[in-house]
């Protein structure tokens, strides 16, 4: 199991944004984390009030969102409008290229918020937009499943080779799972803290897993998890 301590990784901080890089991203790079798999970037962003991302674009990426705390805004050209909350994940599928924007709407909240990119496993797709609800009873003390590349147990779907579990943990709960043979694992911690295999990591901390046949998480303190299961 490697681990990556959350202070280790890429970090910008200006007058409206908070962000921390998991994977090489903009001005950061670190040729030991370009990519983990099919995982290309985890970037853990806080934006202040009444600020964003304005309008870009990408192509031939899948883009998932998970908001931590406050609300996100979402506009692309797809015609898609949104306002993304604690609980719901969203799924931009952008193919052939799309534009989009990520905005805070609040005049006062801060917004803070896990972006996810994953490498597709076919490019040249339609541009897409899917957004599900997971409620914090469905993760409680257990990994669920929230994207897949077959949208099995009603999880968003992704164009790509892996799976992305959500985990709340704390006090006396312990999640186990058995990792599929081929697969390697990639854990981050996106707040609170918890132990995983016995070792103790912290909100932002990550940890790679291969070549292992389980993972177990317990001793949470608050803690919420994203599990990735990557072929």
């Amino acid at each position: 199991m490697e681990l990556r301590r959350s202070q280790d990784r890429g970090h910008v901080h200006n007058s409206w944004l908070n962000s921390w890089h998991s994977f090489s991203f903009g001005d950061y790079y670190d040729p030991r984390y370009i990519q983990f798999r099919a995982l290309r970037v985890i970037n853990d962003d806080t934006v202040e009030p009444g600020q964003g991302f304005g309008m870009h674009g990408h192509r031939d990426m899948e883009i998932v969102s998970y908001v931590l705390e406050g609300t996100l805004a979402h506009k692309d050209t797809t015609g898609t409008r949104s306002i993304i909350r604690p609980g719901n994940v969203q799924r931009m599928s952008a193919g052939t290229g799309v534009q989009h924007s990520e905005f805070n709407p609040s005049p006062t909240e801060k917004v803070h918020f896990l972006q996810i990119w994953l490498i597709p496993n076919i490019t040249g797709v339609r541009p897409s937009y899917e957004e599900r609800y997971f409620a914090d009873a469905e993760k409680r003390g257990r990994l669920r499943l929230i994207a897949s590349p077959d949208g099995a147990e009603d999880s968003v779907t992704i164009h790509s080779h892996g799976k992305i579990f959500a985990a709340l943990v704390n006090a006396d709960e312990r999640v186990e799972r058995t990792i599929p043979a081929h697969c390697s694992v990639y854990v981050h911690i996106a707040r609170g803290s918890v132990s995983l295999n016995g070792t103790a990591l912290l909100a932002g901390d990550a940890a790679i897993i291969t070549d292992a046949s389980s993972l177990t998480l317990d001793h949470g303190r608050e803690a919420e998890v994203l599990v990735f299961e990557l072929q």
